[in-house]
């Protein structure tokens, strides 16, 4: 299969960062911002509260997930708290194809997998601005119980720890003020579009 970014002026956009850190919220203001196409991953793990099927998550069958990542489908995947996540492969190619930016908002083994296969890919990792405010944030979000936030805190420490590790991001955004960080995040995604059409 060829790669689709080879020929064309789209704009892979990896960003990751740990829960509570506001990178889904940076994620859809630079989507906003730059006219571009946010990937939906599917999931084994059953929709939320909220959850809107085929905007937020397409919700597949652990049978479904295996066939498609079996075939090759899927561009990367995890499992992640006991679920399944994954991009597909197919709306990816069709958007860096067609020259938009497409936004791939996945953790850190995700973006390990997609830079391995398209190293060309662009990653941006979403910092607390210090682990006591990200502990405060998951505790203010109400979602768990306190084992929960905890467990989800440790993993937040590992995640920022294997990001910095793994040699794999073009920048690191603290999000200490939110409108800085989205607009940071929009500056250097615009600053990589001129550096590639030039």
């Amino acid at each position: 299969m060829p790669d689709a970014t080879a020929t064309s002026r789209g704009l892979l956009l990896i960003i990751s960062g740990p829960s509570g850190v506001g990178k889904t919220t940076i994620a859809h203001r630079v989507e906003r911002a730059l006219d571009a196409v946010f990937s939906i991953s599917v999931t084994t793990r059953a929709p939320g509260p909220g959850d809107r099927p085929g905007v937020d998550y397409h919700f597949i069958s652990e049978d479904e997930f295996a066939a498609r990542r079996d075939a090759g489908d899927l561009l990367e995947w995890a499992q992640v708290f006991g679920h399944h996540y994954g991009t597909p492969r197919q709306p990816v190619e069709e958007c860096l194809a067609a020259g938009r930016v497409m936004i791939l908002e996945i953790d850190v083994q995700g973006a390990i997998q997609v830079k391995s296969r398209l190293p060309e890919a662009f990653a941006l990792f979403i910092l607390p601005p210090s682990e006591q405010v990200l502990l405060d944030r998951l505790r203010h979000r109400r979602r768990d119980d306190e084992a929960a936030i905890q467990r989800r805190f440790a993993k937040a420490k590992e995640e920022i720890a294997r990001a910095k590790a793994s040699g794999i991001y073009d920048a690191f955004i603290v999000n200490d003020d939110l409108e800085r960080a989205v607009q940071e995040a929009i500056d250097r995604v615009q600053a990589e579009l001129r550096r590639r059409q030039a």
